[in-house]
């Protein structure tokens, strides 16, 4: 902040005030108001924002897209342009968008953004720009504006062909053809002020009007009074109706440019507050007669090539226009409306995304459909069906798309320990018997076919081990889920065991969701291909082997932690199950030779139980040791000794494997014992003399294992 900075940003205010005038007031016409409103507009809801906004650039104004809307969903009400009845109806039109914008705010709907497709939003935007320009060019032809849908409206644009005023049409196409070349070749000059000033001037020394050229009507100079819309104008359901898409298409744009504004000049933006800001601006809008207000994008886009920086520009563009509408308004009395309406479609031919459309065309067929059907559908149904048929487009084009996600087979490439597309590595083959199915998409209803199809189709007559690379799968439904659970009973049928590996741990959190537990506790859900395939013996470089030692080490040290990645936040109510499980079958073990605490464990714990997982298991079954003892008929110290001896050599595993993975172990350790100090003092403090005796034990026999349990005494 300066003052340099401030005189600055003042300046272009001023700029942006006068750059305003003709914009406003031709986007004012647009909406079927008297142009003079574009100016009322261009005040209160300027600076009403610029009070709230969390953004320090971003300009809102009356602007195309709701103007445009607003203008094509009067027509099949059948009022007149211009009129005081317009005024009552478009005013309580922005009243009620500035409502669903508040609705938007309190319920924090920015999200709808995401049901809302590019293409879609291009089609419809794109078609309501078509449908107002069709309304705007007898306007050129010294012609009034054509009403009705856009069948209507071209046959009265063919019709005006036959009234032509001729000094009308060369006003205002020489206007129309300046500007756009104007906008490729100095697109930061303001010609649309120049344009204003000769055409008023053309008034003053030629008296065009003489000629029969119309002119705009003239303004009451000073500020626009305040009123509450008139809630008679409307029935409520069509003023809800109506200004819905409104509202849709200012969260939108507005919310997206203010965002896009945001990164690129390095600040943060409040979401929630600028959809507040919007509403609030919308609410001052209706108050004056206006039509809604929209975050303006050429607006400010020009403020920050003109170096605009703080919230001073709008500040200083709203104060700028009050000295205008209160000083300065006799001049509009002297605009040509053909040139006036040149300066309105050389805007609106500006919000067309026809070149949208032509990408779209060449990269993706799909979504260039998407931006046809909205362009027509505005054409033909009007703003409103338009908004629902985009939206009904974009979700079919998502349910296609995700039902169709890519997929792959993998294999291996010598001497390298990844997995690659064997489609697309000319080195990549397959592993034998083995099929490795890469599936990219969370799984449903729409999709799961295509993914057991794609299993299905890879299987030989030789396969007996699928694998699928879910790195892609973050979630099911019950649809998929069930047809999950047939196919792994299919294939077991065929003697093919199936793995799920590489994804996120909330897959596992809905496999238990939807009952299929049993996919954890037998082991086909894994954390890697690698370990799918350690599993089933067969190891790096990928060749089935047998018995060998190290291969099982290998295999141990990549089970760390798979329990909590299976189990997530019911893990812990998972391992006391277990260990109840345990207590049970000893309680029920029918020979007279009871098993060990050890054997115990091995036959009850969870498939490809890795050595934190298991130390975590003893942690649960030493708070049991009593009812332990006295199931295997043994004293509490007995099985004590037995679980300390077991930790110590999982100890010596997990530090080997990995010696910070470990030492943050020893850390969450500690605290599960302070939280059973705190809620179980008594079973804490038995544990404690049990390891006190064990310690004066074993200390002079085996100093390691003394060692091992003084650690845990002191911690």
């Amino acid at each position: 902040f300066s003052i340099k900075n401030v005189s600055k940003d003042i300046i272009i205010g001023i700029i942006i005030a006068a750059i305003s005038v003709p914009i406003s007031m031709g986007y004012a016409e647009i909406a079927g108001l008297p142009a003079y409103y574009g100016l009322y507009g261009s005040i209160f809801p300027i600076l009403a924002f610029s009070l709230i906004t969390t953004s320090p650039q971003f300009i809102v104004a009356v602007d195309a897209a709701p103007a445009a809307l607003v203008g094509a969903s009067i027509i099949p009400l059948h009022i007149a342009e211009g009129t005081s009845e317009a005024v009552t109806v478009i005013s309580l039109i922005t009243f009620f968008t500035s409502l669903w914008l508040l609705l938007f705010y309190f319920f924090n709907l920015g999200k709808l953004l995401n049901f809302i497709s590019a293409p879609a939003m291009a089609g419809f935007i794109s078609g309501v720009g078509t449908t107002i320009i069709t309304m705007q060019i007898p306007k050129l032809f010294g012609e009034s504006a054509s009403h009705g849908e856009f069948l209507e409206l071209a046959f009265h644009l063919i019709e005006s062909f036959k009234h032509i005023h001729y000094l009308s049409l060369l006003m205002g196409g020489t206007a129309l053809i300046i500007l756009l070349v104007s906008r490729k070749l100095i697109p930061r000059f303001p010609m649309s002020i120049v344009i204003m000033v000769i055409g008023a001037l053309s008034t003053i020394f030629f008296h065009v009007d003489n000629y029969g050229v119309p002119l705009l009507a003239d303004v009451q100079r000073g500020l626009p009074k305040l009123v509450l819309p008139n809630f008679k104008a409307l029935h409520y359901n069509d003023a809800l109706m109506l200004s819905l898409p409104v509202a849709i298409v200012i969260l939108a744009e507005s919310l997206l440019a203010d965002s896009n504004f945001a990164n690129k000049n390095k600040y943060k933006i409040d979401k929630s507050t600028e959809i507040l800001g919007f509403s609030v601006a919308n609410f001052a809008s209706s108050l004056v007669g206006c039509c809604p207000i929209n975050g303006s994008v050429s607006i400010s886009l020009l403020s920050e090539q003109y170096g605009g920086k703080s919230k001073f520009v709008s500040y200083t563009a709203g104060i700028t226009m009050i000295f205008i509408v209160c000083f300065a308004t006799g001049f509009i009395k002297y605009l040509p409306v053909p040139v006036l309406t040149a300066i309105i479609i050389s805007a609106l031919l500006g919000m067309l995304e026809f070149d949208v459309a032509a990408k779209l065309y060449k990269m993706k067929k799909s979504e260039f459909l998407i931006f046809v059907g909205s362009f027509i559908a505005v054409l033909v149904l009007g703003t409103i069906y338009g908004v629902a048929i985009g939206l009904l487009l974009s979700f079919v084009e998502a349910i296609l798309e995700a039902s169709n996600p890519p997929t792959s087979y993998l294999g291996v490439v010598p001497g390298k320990n990844r997995f690659y597309r064997i489609n697309k590595h000319r080195n990549a083959c397959e592993i034998n018997g083995v099929v490795i199915f890469r599936f990219i998409g969370n799984l449903f209803f729409a999709n799961i076919e295509t993914f057991v199809n794609g299993i299905e189709k890879g299987i030989k007559p030789d396969t007996k081990i699928v694998i699928v690379d879910a790195g892609g799968i973050t979630s099911l439904d019950f649809t998929a889920a069930e047809q999950l659970e047939a196919l792994v009973e299919n294939l077991n049928s065929q003697g093919i065991k199936l793995y799920i590996t590489e994804h996120q741990s909330s897959l596992n959190r809905d496999l238990r969701k939807f009952g299929l537990t049993s996919f954890i506790e037998e082991g086909i859900v894994r954390r890697t291909i690698s370990l799918a395939l350690m599993t089933e013996g067969i190891y790096y470089p990928y060749v089935e082997v047998n018995n060998d030692t190290d291969h099982e080490s290998a295999l141990q040290e990549s089970l760390l932690v798979e329990f909590d990645w299976a189990f997530g936040d019911d893990a812990e109510e998972q391992l006391e199950k277990i260990a109840m499980d345990i207590i049970h079958s000893i309680e029920d073990y029918k020979s007279n030779i009871k098993p060990n605490i050890d054997e115990a464990v091995k036959a009850a714990k969870w498939k490809n139980l890795g050595e934190f997982d298991e130390d975590k298991l003893y942690e649960h079954l030493e708070i049991h040791l009593i009812e332990i003892a006295k199931a295997l008929g043994q004293t509490p110290e007995q099985v004590e000794a037995k679980i300390a001896k077991r930790r110590l050599k999982l100890d010596s595993k997990m530090q080997r494997a990995n010696t910070d993975f470990y030492n943050n172990y020893i850390n969450k350790r500690r605290e599960f014992e302070h939280v059973l100090k705190e809620n179980n003092s008594e079973i804490y403090d038995n544990i404690m003399e049990y390891r006190k005796k064990q310690y004066d034990r074993v200390k002079d026999d085996n100093p390691d294992l003394a060692n091992h349990i003084k650690a845990w005494l002191e911690n």
